[in-house]
């Protein structure tokens, strides 16, 4: 399957028309397209993906309005690319992010054991 196959085609005229006059069938389609993409990503990103995913979606749930929740996921993204752990300093010094992950501690993990039944 190539990548024309995995993206279906997208009619923005539609989607708009749906989204004013039927807006529960726009969420259950703009739902079913999310799931869709994430379920074709790489195992290893799906979290990190539905992770994602929430936040946007408690941006929308929290915002007054449409263009509040807009601005906020754009602020958001815009942190992520420029901010100080963001991709563009990840990008530009690749090296020094290396290091700082090698540095970082490792967790302890704890063992929780349940106790002995007198039986």
């Amino acid at each position: 399957m190539n990548e024309k196959e995995k993206i279906p085609d997208f009619d923005f005229d539609q989607w708009s028309r749906i989204a004013r006059e039927e807006p529960e069938k726009f969420e259950v389609m703009r739902q079913q397209m999310i799931d869709n993409l994430i379920a074709q990503a790489p195992a290893h990103l799906k979290p990190r993906l539905t992770g994602l995913q929430w936040q946007v979606d408690q941006i929308r749930k929290q915002a007054g309005n449409p263009m509040a929740s807009c601005l906020q996921i754009s602020q958001k993204l815009w942190a992520n690319v420029l901010g100080e752990t963001g991709l563009l300093k990840t990008l530009q010094e690749p090296k020094k992010t290396v290091s700082t992950l090698e540095q970082a501690p490792a967790a302890k993990i704890l063992s929780f054991e349940r106790p002995k039944s007198d039986n």
